[in-house]
């Protein structure tokens, strides 16, 4: 079995180490299941992310917030949501659920190698690798 699949789903836990949940891809779909509640992100918010902090070349605050609250200017949150970043608005596909890009992607990027996270109470950043 390949993990990052529903059958093999990637086991994670929040930048602060306070949650767990589960990631795979479906297709081109990224489903984050926390609990009872399932986000649902745009797959190639993986490599999308990674090459974003490629180029911010430094650490970079996580900013995690719902939808329906605004994200903090220069976090992962923030280009999650923008109009800039590469899909031109949300990668979250499920309305209502589509904040906590900035808490759910992070880790999966520092699973899969990618990028390396603070792992404090608050307040936690991230950078590519």
């Amino acid at each position: 079995m390949t993990e990052g699949t529903k059958e093999d789903p990637w086991t994670l836990t929040t930048a602060p180490g306070t949650s767990e949940y589960l990631m795979y891809i479906d297709g081109d779909e990224l489903v984050c299941q926390v609990g009872s509640t399932q986000l649902k992100y745009q797959a190639r918010a993986i490599d999308d992310l990674h090459a974003w902090l490629v180029e911010q070349a430094d650490w970079v605050p996580l900013g995690a917030a719902d939808e329906q609250k605004p994200a903090a200017e220069g976090t992962v949150e923030a280009w999650g949501r923008s109009e800039t970043n590469p899909v031109g608005g949300w990668y979250g596909l499920r309305k209502g659920y589509r904040g906590r890009f900035g808490m759910y992607l992070p880790p999966l990027l520092e699973k899969l190698g990618r990028a390396e996270l603070t792992h404090t109470p608050r307040n936690n950043s991230v950078r590519a690798i």
